[in-house]
């Protein structure tokens, strides 16, 4: 076998694309799309008849935009078994209450099409803002990923408000430590890596329920050294260097399931904190925030 059908013996893959067309070719088990590429599947021209159908209903820009992305997520939908991720706008990530209020307007829009909530999972911005309407969803049968993960504190508060999934950032934590530090870093040592290997760890020591998906891989390596995690979300040209790699591929995390009594739930002022001595988990955060508004801005432009 080559490296992905070991990988996906252990790990579940999921495809971090917008792309039908590679969706098609390697098969996920679930998809994940965010702004960014959600800009790239109307650049590539497949979705236009679709939106000019959605022009005709659609009330304004922003209301475009939320029934364009489920409409992208209706054709995943229909190629993979498991959950598809659409993110909730990005400008709405300090707002608890709007992105409530964003989240159900799309789940209803998915279930208009005949989607069970249960398919989706609605991706929101690992703020605590963003973690709390989490928590209120879950409690609401809606399925939460919580993206532009960085920190233990944030993984804390996630499993904490019991949601469905987190998207620790690897390749990007990597970015910062390479730009502070001026060193280059081995697969084994990579910062991104050990700190998704930190939170796996934690989670099935303690016996917390939600998923860990590894994301924003910048290298095979920073993959082969997560085998054995929950979930990993890769790009088509990763998926493509895992399909024409045929050695060994030795799993890495490994489930103790120690199920300890689980430490108190980290509080607001813990995770401000947390966060605050944290550089790089607060500047990659913010910087997340300002990207993705970035590619909705242009997604917006687009579309008008």
């Amino acid at each position: 076998m080559n490296q992905l059908q070991q990988l996906q013996a252990i790990t579940t893959i999921v495809a971090d694309t917008g792309d039908i067309d590679s969706i098609r070719k390697f098969k996920p088990q679930d998809a994940t799309t965010n702004p960014s590429l959600i800009l790239k599947a109307i650049e590539s021209g497949k979705f236009d008849s679709v939106l000019q159908d959605l022009k005709k209903v659609a009330v304004d820009t922003e209301d475009l935009m939320d029934r364009i992305s489920v409409e992208i997520g209706d054709e995943i939908l229909k190629i993979v078994p498991g959950y598809v991720s659409t993110e909730v706008n990005a400008r709405l990530s300090f707002d608890q209450e709007k992105t409530l209020e964003k989240a159900r307007k799309l789940i209803g829009l998915y279930e208009q099409k005949g989607w069970q909530r249960d398919r989706i999972l609605i991706k929101v911005a690992s703020t605590w803002e963003g973690i709390q309407a989490a928590k209120q969803l879950e409690t609401e049968g809606i399925r939460c990923n919580l993206t532009l993960l960085f920190a233990l504190e944030q993984a804390q508060a996630c499993a904490d408000a019991n949601v469905t999934l987190i998207s620790p950032f690897v390749g990007r934590i990597l970015d910062w430590y390479k730009k502070s530090t001026g060193l280059d870093y081995t697969a084994e040592t990579d910062p991104g890596v050990i700190s998704v290997k930190e939170i796996y760890l934690h989670y099935k020591k303690y016996g917390y329920s939600t998923i860990v998906m590894g994301a924003s891989f910048r290298n095979i390596g920073e993959i082969q050294e997560l085998a054995g995690c929950d979930r990993l979300t890769i790009a088509p040209a990763l998926l493509e260097e895992l399909n024409a790699n045929d050695s060994t591929l030795e799993q890495k995390l490994v489930s103790s399931q120690e199920n300890m009594t689980k430490p108190p739930a980290i509080n607001e002022a813990q995770f401000r904190f947390g966060m605050n001595q944290n550089a790089m988990a607060t500047e990659k955060l913010a910087e997340g925030i300002r990207n993705f508004i970035a590619d909705q801005d242009k997604l917006e432009a687009l579309l008008q």
